[in-house]
C-alpha cells in the first residue's frame, strides 16, 4: 500500500516511478479491515482517487458487550470502515500496468553518488536515483541497509476473520453489524465491525463482518504451538491461514465459547478460515540511508490499536514526495523527510504500546499492568479514537 502511494505521488511530481512487488500474484482480494481517517482521505485525494465515493461503510457508534451479551456501553463515534482490498484497488487503478512488476524479490542493493541499483532474485535489476523500501515489516530493503533492525514480538497475537453478512442470524446482525462492537475478556480485546463484501460489494446483505481478537501468547511456549504447521515447520513471523493446524482452530473456538458474548462467539464460529497474526513492533533509527528511503511498516510497524497503519504509510509517502519537491538533490531531500517523519512515527509507536499494554500481563510488573488496565474499561475503549493531529504533537 505504501509503495502504491509513493509511486503514484512521485509520478505526479514528475518522477518516473516503477513498483517491484516481491510476490508473483496480484494482491487483489485481501479483506482485512481498515479504519479511515481524514488524513488518509486527503492523501487518497492527492493520489487521484475519490475517497468520497464508495470508500467503505459508515457507522455512527461504538458498543461494548459483556460476557452474557448485554450492552454495557455505547458511545457516538462516526467513522468510515473500509478494507485493505478496497483501498488497494483504488490506488492500483492509478498505477499503469507497465510500471507495476510482480515476482521481483529484492536480493541486494548497490549505491553510489550517481544512483542506486536494485538486484532481484530472477537476475534482473533496476537502476534509479532513488529506491523506496515500502515492502512491509518483513522488509528486504530494510534488511539490506539496516540489518540490525528486527521485528520484536509484543507478547500477544490477533485472531482475525471475515463472515458474510448474509450468514449472520438476524438477532446477531441487529446487535453487532451496524457498529464497532467490543468484547473485553480479562487482558484481551475483541473487536468486530462491518466491511465491504466480496468484490467490494457495499450493498446491504452483501457486506461482511470483520473481527479481530487480541490474546496474550507467551513467546517461548504458546507462540510456537500456534505457529507450527502439521509438518512441524515453525512460521516465526506469521503462518499462512491454510497451514494452521485443526487443533489450533479448535482451541480458538473453545476459548470463544468460554470468554465471549454469544453474539461474538457466533461470529467466530461462522468464520470459514480464521487467520492468525503475531503482533510485532518494528522501529527504525533511520528512514533514509544514502539514496534509499524506508516508509510504511518497513520503517515503523505500530501495533494496530491506533488504527492508523495505512494512514501512517500514506503520510510517509506524501512527506517523501514533498521533501523531494522542496530540495534540489536526493540526499538533502531524504534528510528533510527523515527529520519530519521519525518523530511522528515514534509517537504513534508509543501510543500503540500504551493502548496494548494490558494485553501483555506476563511481561509487565503488577504496577505496570495496573496502570495499563486503565485502557481496558468499556469507557476507555469506546472513547479511544485515533486522532492523528494529537499524535503529530
Amino acid at each position: 500500500m505504501s509503495g502504491l502511494f509513493a509511486a503514484i505521488l512521485l509520478r505526479q511530481a514528475g518522477w518516473q516511478a516503477d513498483i517491484y512487488e516481491r510476490v508473483d500474484v496480484g494482491l487483489i482480494g485481501r479483506g482485512a479491515g481498515i479504519v479511515t481517517h481524514a488524513e488518509m482521505r486527503a492523501v487518497l485525494r492527492a493520489a487521484g482517487c475519490d475517497p468520497d465515493r464508495d470508500l467503505g461503510i459508515d457507522i455512527s457508534q461504538r458498543r461494548t458487550l459483556d460476557r452474557s451479551g448485554r450492552i454495557i456501553g455505547e458511545h457516538a463515534c462516526p467513522q468510515t470502515l473500509t478494507s485493505w482490498d478496497r483501498v488497494f484497488r483504488m490506488l492500483r487503478a492509478q498505477c499503469p500496468d507497465r510500471h507495476y512488476h510482480i515476482g521481483k524479490e529484492l536480493q541486494g542493493i548497490e549505491q553510489s553518488d550517481a544512483g542506486v541499483i536494485a538486484h532481484f532474485s530472477d537476475g534482473s535489476r533496476a537502476t534509479g536515483d532513488l529506491l523506496v523500501g515500502a515492502d512491509g515489516f518483513r522488509s528486504n530493503v530494510r534488511a539490506a541497509v539496516l540489518p540490525a533492525v528486527k521485528p520484536v514480538y509484543a507478547g500477544y497475537i490477533a485472531w482475525r476473520g471475515l463472515v458474510d453478512e448474509s450468514a449472520l442470524p438476524p438477532a446477531v446482525h441487529a446487535d453487532v453489524f451496524e457498529a464497532m462492537v467490543f468484547g473485553l475478556p480479562p487482558n484481551q480485546q475483541f473487536i468486530c465491525y462491518p466491511v465491504a463484501g466480496r468484490d467490494n460489494d457495499l450493498r446491504a446483505g452483501h457486506r461482511r463482518c470483520n473481527f479481530v481478537w487480541y490474546r496474550p501468547a507467551e513467546e517461548a511456549t504458546a507462540l510456537p504451538w500456534l505457529l507450527t504447521d502439521a509438518d512441524g515447520n515453525f512460521h516465526a513471523l506469521g503462518i499462512p491461514p491454510p497451514l494452521i493446524r485443526p487443533e489450533v482452530i479448535a482451541s480458538l473456538h473453545e476459548a470463544s465459547r468460554a470468554l465471549l458474548a454469544p453474539q461474538l462467539d457466533t461470529i467466530v464460529g461462522l468464520t470459514l478460515q480464521p487467520f492468525l497474526q503475531p503482533i510485532f513492533d518494528v522501529e527504525t533509527s533511520r528512514m533514509a540511508v544514502g539514496r534509499v528511503a524506508i516508509i510504511g511498516d518497513a520503517a515503523f510497524l505500530a501495533r494496530p490499536h491506533v488504527a492508523a497503519g495505512v494512514t501512517k504509510a500514506a503520510e510517509d509517502a506524501l512527506a517523501l514526495v514533498e521533501a523531494l519537491r522542496g530540495h534540489d538533490d536526493v540526499a538533502t531531500a531524504l534528510a528533510a523527510f527523515e527529520r519530519a517523519r521519525i518523530p511522528v512515527n515514534r509517537r504513534i509507536m508509543q501510543r500503540a504500546r500504551e493502548l496494548g499494554g494490558y494485553l501483555q500481563p506476563h511481561l509487565l510488573s503488577p504496577d505496570a499492568l495496573a496502570a495499563a488496565e486503565r485502557h481496558h474499561t468499556p469507557q476507555a475503549i469506546m472513547a479511544e479514537i485515533a486522532v492523528l493531529d494529537f499524535l503529530k504533537g
